[in-house]
């Protein structure tokens, strides 16, 4: 085998096209052309002498050569950014990139206030944060945190709980209800109108109900299939049917009479929601900021508790 030089533009690279599963997309998160791209990706396999990613016409997926590379390289350039970002930071304080991955309800009603707070604080520093709904592992993808729902962050990680735990909610607008009746038990809702969620993995999420030990999930049935929430709450405002949500994302609707809850008693508090990062042998001045910064404001929820 020849000798193997890569810089770090490449192995970002191999990165960037690992987790987007796309030239196009990941071209455009690296702001270069795909034509660019797909040679720097040809580079480092005619370097490696081996295949890291299958390719089609229309998709990309990676060989288990590439798998292995990148349970490797993923965490390797994490410590060689923190390494860099921490001299870099050394002298002028926190600066360099945070790369952030979340779903969007959660970068929405939680992360958000965090990063606006932060980014006022720490000026030089810019925040990369990608919404997704599958779960990505976070130090071969190269991001720095990750934002998800307690039972699912990694054994490994180093957590910090950002919420109280949280809750689903049916919801309807009274004129539905008018029309339709309310549902007392979650088998009604097999005679309403649902708005179904299709999940990033293509499957249809099942509405999930407990009480009393008792755990019911349903595969609804309705006039519309969508995949992204705030479009399912513009539908539900329409009166098209009834909404399955996470309790914070349709409070004011709520609150302001715009929604009705039902089943509000088959809907328990269910996991909060949770930064996790891995541990990190030269974190950053930015890095170690933002976790101050997460670990104060929880520390003054609790206070105000």
């Amino acid at each position: 085998m020849s000798d193997i030089r890569l810089g770090l533009g490449e192995l970002e690279a191999v990165i960037a096209v690992a987790r987007r599963a796309s030239f196009r997309q990941a071209a455009i998160d690296l702001d270069v052309s795909t034509t660019a791209l797909s040679n720097t990706i040809a580079k480092v396999e005619a370097s490696l002498e081996t295949r890291l990613f299958n390719r089609t016409t229309r998709s990309v997926a990676v060989t288990e050569a590439g798998r292995i590379f990148l349970e490797q390289v993923g965490p390797a350039l994490q410590d060689v950014r923190g390494a860099l970002d921490a001299v870099r930071s050394h002298n002028a304080g926190a600066s360099g990139t945070l790369r952030i991955n979340a779903f969007a309800t959660a970068a929405r009603a939680t992360l958000l206030p965090l990063l606006v707070e932060f980014l006022k604080l720490h000026p030089k520093v810019h925040v990369d944060l990608v919404t997704e709904g599958r779960l990505v592992d976070i130090v071969a993808d190269g991001f720095d945190f990750g934002v998800r729902s307690a039972s699912l962050v990694p054994s490994d990680m180093i957590v910090i709980s950002l919420s109280q735990p949280r809750r689903y909610a049916v919801v309807g607008t009274p004129a539905y209800f008018a029309r339709h009746g309310r549902p007392r038990t979650p088998p009604d809702l097999l005679n309403h109108a649902c708005i179904r969620i299709r999940l990033p993995n293509g499957a249809l999420f099942p509405w999930h109900f407990e009480r009393d030990d008792e755990v019911i999930k349903l595969d609804v049935a309705g006039p519309l299939t969508l995949d992204e929430a705030s479009v399912s709450k513009a539908v539900v405002q329409q009166g098209l049917g009834l909404g399955f949500f996470m309790e914070q994302d349709v409070q004011a609707e709520i609150d302001s009479g715009e929604f009705e809850r039902v089943l509000e008693d088959w809907t328990p508090p269910r996991d909060n929601l949770c930064l996790y990062y891995p541990n990190r042998r030269n974190p950053s001045a930015a890095f170690k900021a933002f976790i101050a910064l997460v670990r104060a404001s929880q520390n003054g929820k609790d206070g105000l508790a």
